[in-house]
């Protein structure tokens, strides 16, 4: 008898039958057992499944959690904040505390308003205490933040330079291309809009069959070349052709755009220009840029959050005030505003109250539970200990923990365990060799500043004929974080007039030397560049490439808006960083990752993995030793 198996995999549910098959006339077939598993998914988890797109049957899970979570602890500092009024006398058992009586929907809103410029009432004041106290706005979290919420824009200097000097972003721009300038700043979203609306408005002028209200519906929210198609689509037309250089085509798209406001452009010129601002506006699109917008307006208006909503409500009773997120900080101005003007009318919002109120009611936030007992043990570097509690063994693990994959330690043990893995073959031979120390070296200065490596540009820099060798790997696994961050000096350089440098063209050598100028001129500390392992004790730690890392690793934010002001503040203290510089720097993200060692064990392995030696003993028959092995640790156990 044949025995089988039998599966049918499905979406939803798993099928399997066990059989017994007959293999001669004399034998019968049967059936042993059947069954069914079903997996429940709902219709969004089915379809991403079928789609190879990750999901979790817990997701909805946690977001109820973390819904219901939010929802206590706003409950909790509206009852903490009730009873600190109360205690203080601001308020009594009696007091109204919120709408109730006819036409009082936006009474509150009213009050808040006013709260910041003139005097209300006691019982109003904590009202207008608990409506802020419901919303405390959006706190950056340098770590935390999706590339799906956007970016948030850190311009406010440039707002007040257009404000100031009655510029359009496409004005701004085209004057620092003149004055030599390689890199742009960004701007709010409401300043691309006004640009936007100033040229739609002077060329519909002149072209209105084409500058219509349904073309300007039809191109809302699209991207550049979106934009353009539907010019062709539409009208039959493409927008003006931009040739030239790189550096050409932006100067010449600037300067149309510059024109566009006050000067009567051919239509395809016009259509380019419409194009290149909406794919502007779009690009600035996002959660997190609209916090930003927001942020710029209350500024430029001299307004506090409340009089903002306020004067949309008066505009139109129906607007939805629910989804508009303002900065932490602009909560915070607001309270300090409002607090200081009512203080002046009620002696008994003494600078103690406020303090409790601000500190420790509506504003605290305790930070995130630290998780570092997560982190693994290195397991060359722990052991399992046994104790006796409460009359039983019990079992635990000691030891030092793994460090994060991004350390500039833990990059360079890797770029030496990758160089000793390489083999290289002759293809007419069948020869197989591996390179020298010396070829290793120069190796490990590209990758360490250049990042991962093809073969092909191995080969290139050895002096290695392709048709002729190949390479046990198709790429060499380099420094990223040590590229994200030659990439941003370089960018650095950019931003000061310097001319592009192409990291592909240039040897690692060319690159430290160009970067290496720039910071001396600059009066950035030098020794950023140079991380050497070596050191021993508080001296490792205490060099400034070292700390550069720890800085932009760990650095999670701070109560500015962006969450990045005392980066930037300890960036120029420490290594001169200065901050337009620092803003190019913050954006490398350097990964949360760890590895699976310890920075001890690295320490001692790292000097044989110099040396040459492998990692480990690919087999046992090898006979050169590994650098664990050398080092007194058993890699097999």
């Amino acid at each position: 008898m044949k025995k089988i198996l039998g599966l049918d995999l499905g979406t939803t549910s798993i099928g399997w039958a066990f059989v017994k098959e007959a293999e001669s006339d004399n034998e019968n077939s049967s059936i042993i057992k059947i069954g069914v598993r079903v997996n429940p998914l709902t219709t969004d988890e089915q379809t991403n499944f079928e789609k190879g797109k990750k999901f979790s049957v817990t997701a909805g899970r946690t977001l109820a959690r973390g819904a219901r979570r939010s929802l206590q602890r706003y409950k909790q500092r509206r009852q903490n904040l009730i009873n600190v009024l109360k205690k203080s006398g601001i308020v009594d058992e009696h007091a109204l505390l919120a709408e109730n009586d006819k036409n009082t929907t936006h009474s509150t809103y009213a009050l808040r308003a006013k709260a910041a410029v003139g005097k209300i009432g006691k019982d109003e004041f904590a009202r207008v205490l608990l409506m802020i106290n419901k919303k405390r706005g959006y706190k950056s979290s340098r770590k935390a933040n999706s590339e799906d919420e956007g970016q948030l824009i850190d311009g406010m200097a440039i707002a007040k330079r257009l404000y100031e000097q009655k510029l359009t972003p496409g004005q701004l721009c085209y004057q620092l291309l003149k004055e030599g300038k390689k890199t742009l700043p960004d701007f709010y979203r409401s300043d691309l809009n006004a640009e936007f609306n100033k040229v739609w408005d002077l060329q519909s002028i002149y072209y209105p069959d084409v500058f219509d209200d349904d073309l300007k519906r039809t191109i809302e929210g699209k991207g550049q070349k979106a934009t353009s198609a539907i010019f062709w689509t539409k009208y039959n037309f493409n927008t003006a052709e931009n040739k030239g250089t790189r550096e050409d085509k932006k100067l010449q798209a600037y300067k149309w755009r510059s024109m566009a406001i006050h000067t009567q452009l051919s239509i395809e010129e016009a259509a380019f220009v419409i194009a290149d601002i909406n794919g502007n506006i779009n690009n600035s699109s996002g959660y997190l840029g609209a916090i930003s917008d927001r942020s710029k307006e209350l500024y430029f208006n001299r307004q506090t959050i409340g009089q903002y909503l306020y004067h949309q409500l008066k505009d139109n009773p129906h607007t939805r005030t629910k989804g508009q997120v303002f900065y932490r900080q602009d909560y915070f101005d607001e309270f300090e505003t409002i607090w200081e003007t009512q203080a002046k009318y009620h002696p008994e919002l003494t600078k103690a109250l406020k303090e409790e109120i601000r500190d420790i009611v509506i504003f605290y936030q305790r930070k995130l539970r630290s998780q570092k007992g997560l982190v693994s043990f290195c397991e060359f570097e722990s052991k399992l200990v046994e104790i006796i509690k409460d009359g039983k063994k019990v079992s635990y693990t000691i030891g030092a923990k793994v460090i994060p994959k991004s350390s500039p330690l833990f990059q360079e043990f890797k770029i030496w365990q990758n160089l000793n893995n390489l083999l290289i073959q002759n293809k007419k031979s069948k020869e197989v060799l591996s390179f020298d120390l010396d070829a290793k070296r120069f190796l490990f200065n590209e990758l360490n500043i250049k990042g991962n490596l093809k073969k092909e540009q191995v080969f290139k820099l050895l002096g290695y004929k392709p048709n002729e060798w190949d390479l046990n790997f198709p790429a060499v696994e380099g420094n990223r974080p040590n590229q994200l961050l030659y990439e941003a000096y370089l960018k650095m350089m950019v931003y000061e007039g310097h001319d592009d440098i192409d990291i592909e063209v240039l040897t690692a050598a060319e690159i430290k030397s160009a970067v290496l100028s720039f910071f001396e001129i600059h009066s950035i500390d030098i020794t950023i560049l140079d991380f050497d392992s070596n050191l021993e004790g508080s001296a490792f730690e205490k060099q400034p490439a070292y700390q550069l890392w720890h800085l932009l690793y760990s650095y999670e934010g701070d109560n500015s808006p962006t969450g990045n002001d005392k980066l930037f503040e300890l960036l120029k203290t420490k290594f001169g960083i200065k901050k337009e510089h620092a803003q190019i720097l913050a954006k490398a993200d350097l990964g949360l990752d760890y590895a699976n060692l310890s920075a001890k064990a690295i320490r001692n392995i790292l000097p044989f993995l110099k040396a040459g030696h492998p990692f480990a003993k690919k087999d046992k028959d090898e006979k050169i030793a590994s650098a664990t092995a050398l080092a007194g640790y058993n890699h097999s156990s």
